[in-house]
């Protein structure tokens, strides 16, 4: 999904930060947030950053689990094997409002796999 590569190309450059699609790297995507919040921008100033993250979250659920990504009216998700939906990119909005984890989402759309 170009968000999630735009989001990793984007990082590398501004934060020097490296993501290589890997579960382990939702790590320091879900702390990067944590950080965000911590600045206490708007969510208008961060949204299209989150959208990225988000995605780049998604992206290693679908290479982690043969998952393909789904969009329908607007929104984007990530449909696992066993059938299931998920929304990374909502995920990433929750983690910002200190509710959400990109790692555990992954942890656990990648279960059993």
């Amino acid at each position: 999904m170009r968000w999630a590569a735009d989001a990793v190309s984007a990082l590398r450059e501004g934060a020097r930060l490296r993501l290589d699609y890997s579960a382990q790297s939702l790590w320091r995507v879900d702390r990067m947030i944590d950080g965000i919040r911590d600045e206490g921008p708007p969510y208008a100033a961060v949204r299209t950053v989150l959208r990225g993250l988000g995605a780049y979250a998604g992206e290693v659920i679908v290479r982690q689990s043969g998952a393909e990504w789904w969009a329908t009216g607007g929104d984007h998700w990530v449909r696992t094997p066993d059938g299931r939906l998920w929304d990374p990119i909502e995920e990433a909005r929750r983690c910002y409002t200190g509710d959400g984890s990109l790692r555990l989402l992954c942890r656990e759309a990648t279960a059993g796999r």
